[in-house]
């Protein structure tokens, strides 16, 4: 097996003067899940269209499997699954004959039906008519047409999108066994952090078509670090006098300041600056910074993605 399943050199693609990718370097490696994580129109659609070639890039080359994509599409994608957005289903025919349909264009053994639907854990409703699935269900079908051809690589395109609650704790427990089980490699992509930590072994963060940060979730989460969250009257006030004396601040959405401060003898010193500037405060707590807080400061929104998550 290569040492990367998917990497890409330089991938840049625009639609009219708007860059939606630019100069992405991919690199994910055989086995395990791999989070592509960025908030609603940083270019992971865009993205895994190129990886699929649907669409081509302006500049740039994707290599799958150590092979150059353009010249090899036909026969690489004999080794890919995918999800992108909803899944293509015929609402007349059962769960059972939409994966017959596909089952005969790809020209796989009849047993593999059984075996899909075993792995989504459709068994039982497979008789039944598609439009009468429920979104997750839809989702999981979905998913084992992509899982048909037995794909040494699966992408999934925001697989838990539109899911409630239980949907997303089924769809997620799936994904989570899909590499020891199947042996398939799985690139995610989403916008929920809280999602992909619990799967994925790797991460890859983009914001405005650029990659931010990619590697090992275990680097990512080395990042955690200890911050103060602080509640004042005087918000401006407080900022200024914090930041003059050489603190990093950031505002919250809850209308409080989150303020990098390691220790107790942090938090007395910040609360003595601020009563001795005449600055009430009312709030005061230490924490170490989740994982969330730190995909929302690389991509710079503080407000609109952890609403959205």
């Amino acid at each position: 097996m290569p040492k990367y399943l998917i990497e890409t050199r330089g991938l840049t693609r625009r639609f009219g003067a708007q860059l939606a990718v630019n100069n992405l370097n991919l690199m994910v490696p055989g086995s395990g899940v791999y989070g592509f994580l960025g908030p609603n129109g940083a270019g992971k659609t865009t993205a895994i269209r190129m990886l699929l070639g649907l669409i081509r890039p302006d500049a740039g080359e994707v290599r799958l499997f150590d092979q150059s994509l353009l010249p090899n599409r036909r026969s690489l994608m004999q080794r890919v699954g995918a999800l992108v957005e909803s899944p293509s289903l015929y609402p007349h025919l059962t769960g059972r004959e939409n994966l017959e349909v596909t089952r005969r264009l790809l020209g796989a053994p009849t047993n593999l039906i059984d075996e899909a639907l075993e792995s989504i854990k459709l068994t039982k409703d497979a008789h039944r008519k598609a439009r009468e699935y429920s979104l997750g269900m839809r989702q999981r079908l979905g998913l084992a047409l992509a899982l048909l051809n037995k794909p040494e690589l699966l992408i999934l395109d925001e697989p838990t999108n539109g899911l409630d609650p239980a949907g997303i704790h089924e769809m997620r427990d799936l994904i989570r066994r899909l590499p020891q089980e199947f042996g398939v490699t799985v690139f995610l992509s989403s916008h929920l952090l809280s999602e992909v930590e619990q799967i994925a072994s790797h991460i890859g963060i983009i914001h405005n078509g650029s990659l931010l940060f990619q590697g090992p979730l275990s680097e990512l989460q080395a990042r955690q670090h200890t911050e103060l969250t602080v509640g004042v009257k005087q918000l401006e006030k407080a900022s200024t006098c914090l930041t003059n004396s050489g603190w990093k601040i950031q505002h919250s959405a809850e209308g409080k300041l989150r303020v990098s401060a390691n220790s107790s003898e942090d938090v007395a010193r910040i609360n003595k600056l601020l009563v001795e500037n005449s600055i009430d405060v009312f709030h005061l707590s230490l924490a170490q910074a989740s994982l969330e807080d730190i995909f929302l400061t690389l991509t710079g929104d503080q407000g609109s993605e952890r609403r959205a998550a």
